[in-house]
């Protein structure tokens, strides 16, 4: 066992000293030590509740005859993040994590480890490392947060985090009163778990599944119900199967395994965040994931699902239809996964097994889904040689082709501001650029915005392209990861207020109606803007970071 580096034989004498000054005793030393690497914090919504999953784990380990030990990592609430400063510091944890868990499991020698995250960084961030480390895993998150319940004149209707961002931008236009707000800050959120959409956090969990390192149900079973701690026990025992058959994450996260998490992906209607975290996981797994393969597999595989913030529907509701499995058994009936992809647990041909869909109105049939392709779609143009991303399930059907004039910003903040005093219009593209992984630094989301303009009324008559990046959260026209950036001389850096903006999201094309000829004629004139952020971990992140493109992964 790997651990017998840390307490066999005599010259490990002083080693054994320093478990029992822990409390441990001969017999949990004989046994394979397990990491437990959890986010609890006090701080998260996703996370304040992760000390009971991770004792359920332990627990798990114990009666499997594993000695759990137990160590944290930081994690950063994106939605308490959003808006100010603090954004620029939630993506680049990622690699924070990433590091820190290696650090750990490589210093103490662990034998195997369980993972438990819930949110947006945390959750790729873990999975980055367990490819890395490539050490036996089993991921257990904490579970997302049930819906809010909002009443007011015109009924009873269940509400989230986008409903409060999109509230602030009601207020403003007089659409809601501040009365309303305050009562639905009361309402919106109403425990523990991650936010309650398909938003980022619960896209990766789900993803995790199709990935094969997440036991069924890991996705979708609310943070509150019982049965997530009962999945909690059983991870920390099938860790110690894993560990038996030395099942390694490299052997389950293939090629095959990625593609079937975008089929997922694409039939849930994800995150365009998991375009940004999908191809860093990969990349650390050895595995090349492109923009193109996206493609490839958005065009042959249907939309099935449309949940918060596209609809009233929430995961509550998916795990109740029958979860992430129904989905994946709904894929397999026209053979666009691959069920004998191995998993911590078997294969995907073991959890669909049972699986049925409980409800075609959260789960479409693959026979009639809500569209023939899948929720989200790259695009490239001479605005985008490298390509964007964009949630095409929850944009507007008269948004999905777009012409307007350009309404440049170099930060969100001056965007957003220009939305609440009433200064975007129908038509209108808002360009927010210098948010990219270099030029932000650190690629916020822009939520705020986004929100603001449904909020407002705008959402199916307003386009947004950036840079940066968009909460999961986040519905309508909204295009991101914009590449090259900005900062790196990309095209959107050369635009100019009132330069018409060409969107056609079904023919895969972002471009600006501008000749070849006057954009270099702009590129030669270009200079950049300096940087945001000169000192600190922003600024060692702005020198290494790669773009989106790539998964925003640190230069080799």
């Amino acid at each position: 066992m790997r651990s017998d580096a840390v307490k066999k034989g005599i010259e490990r004498a002083p080693h054994r000293s320093l478990f029992k000054s822990m409390g441990f005793i001969d017999e949990e030393l004989e046994r394979p030590l397990i990491g437990i690497v959890v986010a609890k914090s006090e701080i998260v919504p996703g996370h304040i509740h992760l000390d009971k999953v991770a004792k359920a784990v332990a627990d798990g380990v114990r009666l499997a005859g594993g000695t759990p030990i137990e160590f944290p990592v930081i994690g950063v609430c994106d939605g308490i993040a959003m808006g100010h400063e603090g954004m620029r510091y939630s993506l680049v944890t990622r690699e924070l994590i990433a590091d820190s868990i290696e650090c750990m499991v490589m210093a103490h020698a662990f034998d195997a480890v369980v993972y438990v995250p819930n949110c947006d960084k945390i959750i790729p961030g873990m999975l980055m490392a367990a490819a890395r480390l490539n050490v036996p895993s089993v991921f257990v998150s904490g579970g997302p947060m049930l819906a809010g319940r909002h009443s007011n004149a015109q009924g009873t209707r269940a509400v989230s985090l986008t409903t409060m961002f999109e509230a602030v931008g009601a207020v403003g236009a007089g659409k809601m009163s501040e009365e309303e707000l305050d009562q639905l800050e009361n309402e919106a959120c109403p425990g523990c778990g991650s936010c309650s959409g398909m938003f980022t956090a619960n896209s990766m969990n789900c993803v995790t599944e199709a990935l094969g390192m997440g036991l069924p149900g890991n996705g979708t079973i609310p943070a509150v119900y019982a049965e997530r701690i009962r999945l909690a026990k059983q991870a920390g025992m099938q860790v110690l199967k894993v560990l038996k058959e030395n099942l390694k994450p490299r052997d389950i996260m293939t090629k095959t395994a990625f593609r079937n998490a975008l089929a997922l992906d694409m039939a849930l209607g994800c995150s365009t965040n998991t375009a940004l975290h999908l191809p860093a996981i990969a990349h650390e797994a050895g595995v090349e994931l492109t923009l193109d393969m996206l493609n490839e597999v958005s065009a042959v595989t249907p939309n099935l699902c449309r949940l918060a913030p596209v609809s009233a529907t929430h995961i509550e509701d998916l795990y109740a239809a029958g979860g992430v499995q129904a989905v994946l058994k709904e894929l397999a009936s026209k053979k666009l996964i691959d069920i004998n992809a191995r998993t911590v647990y078997g294969t995907l041909k073991d959890a669909i097994a049972k699986a049925y869909n409980r409800n075609p109105q959260v789960i479409r049939p693959a026979d009639n889904p809500y569209s023939a392709t899948g929720g989200l779609v790259a695009l490239r143009g001479n605005l985008a040689p490298d390509g964007c991303i964009v949630k095409k399930s929850a944009v507007a059907p008269n948004m999905l082709k777009h012409s307007g004039p350009a309404r440049v910003f170099d930060k969100e903040e001056d965007a957003f501001s220009a939305i609440m005093e009433g200064r975007i219009k129908a038509g209108d593209v808002v360009v927010i650029r210098y948010e990219g992984p270099r030029g932000g630094p650190g690629m916020k989301e822009m939520l705020a915005p986004t929100a603001a303009l449904a909020g407002r009324g705008l959402d199916d008559k307003v386009a947004l392209i950036t840079d940066g990046r968009f909460s999961g959260a986040t519905k309508g026209a909204a295009i991101g990861h914009v590449s090259p950036e900005a900062a790196e001389g990309g095209p959107i850096g050369l635009l100019k207020e009132g330069d018409i903006i060409q969107i056609d999201i079904e023919g895969g094309t972002l471009s600006v109606q501008l000749s070849d000829a006057e954009l270099a004629q702009r590129r030669a004139q270009w200079k950049p803007l300096p940087p945001k952020v000169t000192h600190g971990y922003l600024a060692r992140y702005a020198r290494q970071v790669s773009s989106a493109a790539s998964g925003a992964i640190f230069k080799e």
